[in-house]
């Protein structure tokens, strides 16, 4: 190898090192969610184990951080996912919305699911449970759809 590419190499090397002190805020984890839509609402165990495995690591204060969201600069992305997820979604703050925030919500989960945006593709790579079937995308639909009018009966 020339001296050039070896050169380049440790230098690459040596960024990858520094990235990593690089202080950035971990989205904080919350076990004890009383107002989780999971504690008070009943869901169908399949779409609530869905929603589990698809939704709850950007969508709920309870995110389960793989190894990989450690090492930079991965880990910058991860935490900016979880944190613009929590604040489109946070099914840890069901309760605390009010039956139009939720009715939107809904609507939104299943415009998204059955639009095959949710959860994002990058997701699935790292999380093969994640991946959702088109039975599993129109089951949580229609769920989404049942529980919206259900808000207001």
């Amino acid at each position: 190898m020339s001296k050039q590419k070896r050169l380049f190499w440790y230098t690459v090397l040596g960024l990858l090192i520094i990235v990593q002190v690089y202080p950035v805020t971990r989205p904080e984890v919350v076990a004890n969610n009383p107002d989780d839509i999971m504690k008070v609402t009943e869901i169908p165990s399949n779409v609530s184990s869905m929603l589990k495995a698809a939704c709850y690591d950007c969508h709920s204060n309870e995110t389960s951080f793989p190894w990989y969201s450690s090492v930079s600069p991965v880990k910058w992305l991860v935490y900016q996912d979880i944190r613009k997820g929590r604040e489109k979604l946070n099914f840890s703050n069901w309760a605390s919305m009010d039956k139009m925030d939720q009715a939107e919500v809904l609507d939104n989960i299943s415009t998204e699911v059955m639009g095959g945006d949710m959860p994002m593709k990058i997701y699935h790579i790292m999380h093969s449970d994640a991946k959702l079937s088109d039975e599993d995308r129109q089951a949580i639909a229609d769920w989404a759809d049942e529980y919206t009018e259900a808000l207001f009966e």
